[in-house]
């Protein structure tokens, strides 16, 4: 019996070990599975990461009830937010754009008004070669990402993107939209949900399309997401306002608009959190300068112990780095008091050892 126990131990220690690599590209299943309950669980940072010692230590700290710095499980609110921060917006561009473009340029069951083809069209090598477009064109680009859909109705929406997220991103192998989630960041957020903390994402991607992407692989409830919104409409509202229309479900249905998305970015973040959560963070973690409302009013006059984290895509071996942008980006992380997240210095893997940039 004790040759047994010992020999099913030992099984269990090797599998622990095998582990403690790093994966090949994980499927939404396996990113699910991420569980990070205590600091010896950690498996895709490197050992001398300072971000993962700073959280644990944070961690740690607020919530030992005997430090000066404890907080309260209900004030422990963290918000992340989604592409670059979590999950991939290089390859090439964020994952809502390059649905649009796929829709307008290459769905065969859609055919899109000439105006918005020939726009798609003209923007589609800028975007992949990572070229800046002029004012017009962005203008344009951000109301072509509703008017795509219009008249879908919400259920049909989110089916699309389960379609898209089954593609294949461009610029790395091995790596399907669905998946393409950074597995260190993927921990934070496991271990903050582990240790009491209410975990929120601040995006300015679409509340439908975050909530499909995030949906069954990040741990946190669906209403705990604060995003862009549609502009809905009814079928049957013809020149009523909202406020006015008297909704009947026999003869109408609810679709999208095609108006411009409400924009959820900057400050705008920050009265996301005011109206939706009604508490201030004390952890934030973005990536962009559209992040930057929530890491500022994180780190303003905060009752207890705050930070905010800036993610930073210095790697150009594993990931579609620009380090003529990371460079002014830990620059500027430095200036503001937030700390920087160097993927390519402390994260072991990103997506997994299986996922490459493409030749």
């Amino acid at each position: 019996m004790l040759k047994k126990n010992f020999l099913v131990a030992l099984a269990a220690g090797l599998i622990a070990l095998g582990s403690l690599g790093t994966a090949d590209a994980a499927s939404r299943d396996e990113i699910a599975a991420i569980h990070v309950q205590s600091a010896s669980d950690f498996q895709y940072w490197n050992a001398d990461s300072p971000t993962k010692q700073k959280i644990i230590e944070f961690v740690e700290d607020v919530t030992n009830p005997n430090s000066a710095n404890y907080i309260p499980p209900e004030d422990r609110i963290a918000t992340f937010d989604m592409d670059g921060t979590f999950y991939c917006e290089t390859a090439p561009i964020y994952f809502q754009e390059a649905m649009f473009l796929h829709r307008v340029l290459e769905d065969e069951n859609y055919t899109a008004p000439k105006k918005l083809f020939n726009l798609a069209k003209k923007i589609q090598p800028k975007v992949y070669n990572k070229e800046k477009l002029t004012p017009a064109e962005n203008k344009a680009y951000f109301e072509g990402l509703t008017k795509a859909y219009e008249g879908m109705t919400d259920e049909e929406y989110r089916a699309y993107v389960r379609k898209f997220m089954d593609t294949n991103e461009t610029g790395l192998t091995n790596l399907k939209r669905g998946e393409a989630f950074y597995l260190p960041m993927v921990e934070i957020i496991s271990y903050l949900t582990n240790n009491g903390f209410n975990v929120y994402i601040d995006s300015a991607c679409g509340a439908s399309t975050t909530r499909e992407l995030v949906g069954g692989v990040i741990p946190i409830p669906l209403d705990r997401i604060l995003a862009s919104d549609f502009n809905f409409t009814s079928t049957g509202m013809g020149k009523d306002i909202p406020k006015n229309h008297f909704y009947d479900r026999h003869k109408e249905k609810i679709v999208i608009s095609g108006k411009p998305l409400s924009d959820n970015a900057k400050t705008v973040k920050i009265f996301s959190i005011i109206n939706q959560i009604g508490k201030k963070p004390v952890l934030a973690f973005g990536n962009s300068g559209g992040d930057s409302g929530m890491l500022e009013y994180t780190l303003q006059n905060n009752k207890y112990r705050a930070e905010s984290f800036f993610v930073i895509c210095d790697d150009t071996e594993r990931e579609l780095g620009n380090p003529t942008r990371a460079k002014s980006d830990r620059e500027l992380a430095l200036k503001r008091g937030w700390n920087p997240i160097s993927m390519r210095d402390e994260f072991k893997t990103i997506y997994g050892d299986n996922v490459t940039i493409s030749k």
